[in-house]
């Protein structure tokens, strides 16, 4: 038993001919935010501070679908969304519609502590974060010349595209060209930790979908789908949002661990066999301190560490 941590900047049919100017700046943040998050926890930090410390650098990276780099709805406005769980005595706090905070991780972090409730959304959630004093910007901030390109594509394709896959509803998900510049920029981004105590925490936070709906909540705010914590494991995933909540795949991950017995990989491997093929990726770590990053997607932007020194930063499959 001892500290591990995982993180994930979003999973999709990735080239591996993503060029390597697209591809490194998102390595070198996972680098950076796993070192970050590693440090914490030997420091003795808690997994619930770690993982919103984590997130919280993911969102300030615009090379991610979060905080900053949150991709655009069909109205060119940006709703962002996240939601953080305490396996502790499962606490939880979400958030959504978002368009001026700057962390959204830590106004879910808010509503977990602060209020008695679980969830806010839009004006409500704008509101209590004005209430609480964090940082927010004009939401011009957060939309950048990137995602306006991505938009505008979106849109002239009639698609609705999610974390580096193209996704159209009344049609199946896309192969993707290995040229097209859509399909290498951002990914949603989540965090998971166990601490020295054994005590879980999960935290996920993303903008969604290139040319969603306005209004439209994915899996990521969504508890039990898209985060999930308990004394067992603790759950972030990242794909398609419809699939995710239909499947509850964070949730499904821990109640196949508590009803078939089976170790944390076996599990979600499982779980993640049973979601759509192309859909859905997840980061996992249990109490006992066991790591698993498991996707049936091309790839996924992932990095873990656990306290015996093991430590991984990837995209693809090792062996492919």
């Amino acid at each position: 038993m001892g500290w591990a941590i995982a993180l994930h900047g979003g999973a999709g049919d990735i080239p591996r001919t993503l060029p390597p100017e697209r591809r490194e700046p998102r390595l070198a943040t996972l680098r950076r935010c796993l070192d970050l998050g590693a440090a914490a926890l030997r420091a003795g930090r808690s997994a619930l501070d770690v993982v919103e410390l984590v997130v919280r650098e993911l969102e300030d990276c615009p090379h991610f679908n979060a905080g900053k780099g949150s991709v655009l709805t069909t109205d060119g406005t940006v709703e962002m969304e996240a939601s953080v769980m305490d396996g502790a005595g499962m606490r939880c706090g979400a958030v959504s519609g978002l368009s001026t905070v700057v962390n959204p991780i830590s106004l879910a972090r808010l509503v977990m502590d602060k209020t008695p409730h679980i969830y806010l959304a839009f004006d409500g959630a704008e509101a209590f974060a004005r209430d609480q004093g964090v940082e927010v910007r004009d939401q011009n901030h957060f939309i950048t010349e990137e995602n306006i390109d991505r938009l505008r594509n979106a849109k002239e394709a009639n698609r609705v595209q999610i974390d580096y896959t193209q996704y159209n509803y009344t049609q199946p998900i896309c192969a993707p060209n290995d040229n097209d510049d859509d399909n290498s920029r951002t990914g949603t981004v989540g965090c998971v930790a166990v601490d020295a105590s054994g005590s879980l925490a999960s935290a996920t936070s993303t903008g969604g979908l290139v040319n969603k709906m306005a209004g439209r909540i994915g899996d990521t705010p969504v508890i039990g789908a898209g985060t999930y914590a308990n004394a067992l494991c603790a759950v972030s995933t990242t794909g398609k949002g419809e699939d995710i909540i239909r499947h509850t795949v964070a949730r499904d991950v821990v109640a196949v661990m508590e009803h078939r017995g089976l170790p944390l990989e076996e599990a979600a491997a499982r779980v993640v066999a049973g979601v759509p093929r192309g859909s859905v990726g997840l980061v996992a770590v249990s109490a006992a301190g066991e790591v698993t990053m498991a996707y049936n997607t091309t790839g996924m932007f992932r990095a873990c560490a656990t306290e015996d020194g093991y430590s991984e930063v990837a995209i693809w499959p090792a062996s492919a």
